[in-house]
């Protein structure tokens, strides 16, 4: 959908080089002086050209471990591509001020990003091809069943372990933990055990938190636990994953943390702009 926004629309020059384009991106960032507003807030101050790195180093180490048998499990259930994000984390560069650019256009009423001529969107179609997940069809609305009840994360790990302190390791407040998930994974392939299943599905939990459901640092919600778990029974999750993203764009924008698969956002970036 398009508007015209004649009354602040300008003469945009060409793209004269870098030196021109962070001189211009200085001034727009003039415009920002609004309290915590995400140009004020220190917590996401970079300087320029700086870049975040991601910091899971346990994630690749934790991946070339894994049987044949668990990569396949993984592969049926959608997340080939998942699999190889996750295996070249190390390698991603998050380009912080693109991200936060993004941000300063994105309304939160309308989950769009306003540009001075149009509005444009993260479609699901577009993150379904892009992370190569399983593609929703329309017209599947019926054969979809929902059932509202308490999460149990425990209950969910416990096809992962029984042990309570693994357990305990594992979850704290409303969240769990993935490094003492991938920690299992590590000790369940270099005893060389047989419980490929599960090792999937604790790697699932791991691929996709750090992919998908980026959170808090190393850790996702009960809610997203859930959400992972139901790939192993044919669930499409691109919905959940895009509806995760809009919400951390709009925390952001209202000057909350950001959540959301960065990964996702850059990526559509890189297609579109």
């Amino acid at each position: 959908m398009k508007r015209n926004y004649s009354a602040f629309a300008e003469d945009i020059p060409a793209y004269s080089g870098p030196k021109a384009a962070r001189e211009t991106h200085a001034d727009l960032k003039q415009l920002s002086a609004i309290p915590r507003h995400i140009y004020t807030r220190p917590e996401l101050q970079i300087l320029p050209g700086q870049r975040r790195f991601s910091k899971m180093p346990w994630l690749v180490p934790m991946l070339e471990l894994l049987p044949p048998a668990s990569i396949n499990h993984l592969k049926e259930w959608g997340l080939s591509t998942i699999l190889v994000l996750a295996k070249n984390y190390n390698k991603l560069v998050h380009v912080w001020e693109s991200v936060t650019a993004m941000v300063e256009l994105w309304h939160p009423k309308t989950n769009s990003f306003i540009f001075p001529e149009f509005e444009a969107t993260i479609l699901l179609e577009e993150l379904e091809i892009m992370l190569g997940l399983p593609r929703y069809q329309r017209g599947q609305e019926s054969a979809l069943s929902y059932t509202i009840e308490q999460i149990n994360s425990w209950s969910i790990l416990a096809y992962i372990t029984t042990k309570k302190n693994d357990l305990y390791s594992m979850t704290s407040g409303m969240h769990v933990h993935l490094l003492p998930i991938a920690q299992w994974i590590t000790s369940q392939c270099k005893r060389k055990t047989t419980n490929y299943t599960a090792i999937a599905k604790a790697a699932a939990i791991c691929i996709c938190g750090v992919i998908l459901f980026s959170e808090a640092d190393g850790a996702i919600s009960f809610g997203n636990l859930s959400i992972i778990d139901s790939i192993s029974e044919g669930m499409k999750i691109g919905q959940a994953d895009l509806g995760f993203l809009y919400a951390g764009l709009t925390s952001a924008a209202l000057g909350g943390p950001f959540y959301g698969s960065v990964v996702a956002l850059e990526l559509w970036m890189g297609m579109h702009i």
